[in-house]
């Protein structure tokens, strides 16, 4: 009787593994509207921004539109919705949104008590300071005594004070709304330093009238690991937003790219290629997909490399050095989970 009862619990364990994940409500939501609601920022460059005809482009971008080539069967299938620092976490938990793709901090705080969950690092960041060349600072322990412009709502608000008062330094804020805001402040003169993420600053000296009157400090004071988020409790949505940031980032591992998929799925025959590219093992029945959901990711999106270079890499007006972001193959952090 015991052998027939564990025989019998142990293939029902086996067919609900193997089972494909049922859809929740926020999913339900996606297909019955054929669009997919994603939070972005007002502007990042290198993350989100629109251009006078309304397109939007960047990293965070790019990661909206791949949850809406899975899903959806169509990257373009998207509406983006433009949050603010004191608005994002809020738009996400109350259903504004189905996804947040901001260029947000993984934090204890966001992610355990605003009803909202991360579900990967997208970009590792860090907080850094930027200040006018004739300022004549060369190091940040020469603020002391600085007006820093800083957007209310951010961790970097609370960063930017615990670091002055464990440096036993003075400081005045001049906090804004909004980022263009903060940006249009510091470029303005109206205060000696801006402070935010490194590629937040990057972005900021692209838009001055001459970037080369700024500095940005070389120090970092924080770990920023920036990522996309959803709403707590719909874990089939939020294994779909991670197995598509996974596929994004496992295509650059194994040399997959937008230009060359189509080969790729013509004559790969390594295993790993071939569950990526719809050829191998039906990866998508467990996410309540169809076999090609990576593909369309890869085809209609590209590689988390592909997406990089454009962006931030050398020929991008922000040029920043991909450091920790490069693959965990080339000394960096970006280490994807094997699609298998």
């Amino acid at each position: 009787m015991k052998t027939t009862l564990l025989s019998a619990a142990v293939v029902a364990a086996a067919a609900t593994a193997a089972s494909p994940a049922f859809a929740g409500a926020v999913l339900d939501k996606i297909r019955a509207n054929d669009q997919l609601v994603c939070g972005v920022n007002t502007s990042a460059p290198g993350f989100s921004s629109a251009d006078s005809k309304g397109h939007w482009e960047g990293l965070d971008v790019n990661l909206c539109r791949s949850v809406a080539a899975a899903v959806l069967g169509n990257a373009d299938k998207v509406k983006y919705v433009p949050l603010s620092s004191t608005q994002h976490m809020t738009a996400l938990a109350s259903g504004q949104v189905d996804m947040l793709a901001r260029n947000t901090t993984w934090t204890m705080t966001r992610d355990a008590s605003h009803g909202n969950v991360f579900v990967a690092v997208s970009y590792y960041d860090g907080q850094a300071f930027m200040v006018p060349k004739s300022l004549g600072v060369k190091s940040l322990k020469e603020l002391d005594g600085a007006t820093v412009c800083v957007q209310t709502g951010t961790t970097t608000e609370k960063t930017t004070a615990d670091y002055f008062r464990s440096h036993g330094m003075q400081y005045k804020t001049v906090v804004f709304d909004t980022t263009e805001a903060t940006q249009g402040a510091f470029l303005s003169g109206r205060c000696d330093a801006y402070t935010s993420d490194m590629s937040d600053l990057a972005g900021v000296r692209t838009v001055a009238q001459d970037p080369s009157k700024f500095d940005i400090l070389p120090e970092t004071i924080t770990k920023e690991p920036l990522g996309p988020a959803v709403r707590r409790g719909d874990w089939e949505f939020f294994e779909i937003v991670r197995w598509s940031f996974m596929a994004f980032l496992n295509a650059e591992e194994l040399g997959v790219t937008q230009a060359n998929v189509d080969d790729m799925r013509k004559t790969s025959k390594d295993p790993n290629v071939m569950r990526l590219v719809g050829t191998g093992e039906d990866m998508g029945r467990m996410l309540g997909l169809d076999k090609d959901w990576s593909y369309r990711i890869i085809k209609q999106v590209g590689n988390y490399g592909e997406s990089w270079t454009k962006y931030f890499g050398p020929t991008s007006p922000l040029n920043l050095p991909r450091g920790m972001n490069k693959l965990w193959t080339d000394g960096g952090l970006m280490y994807a989970m094997p699609i298998r």
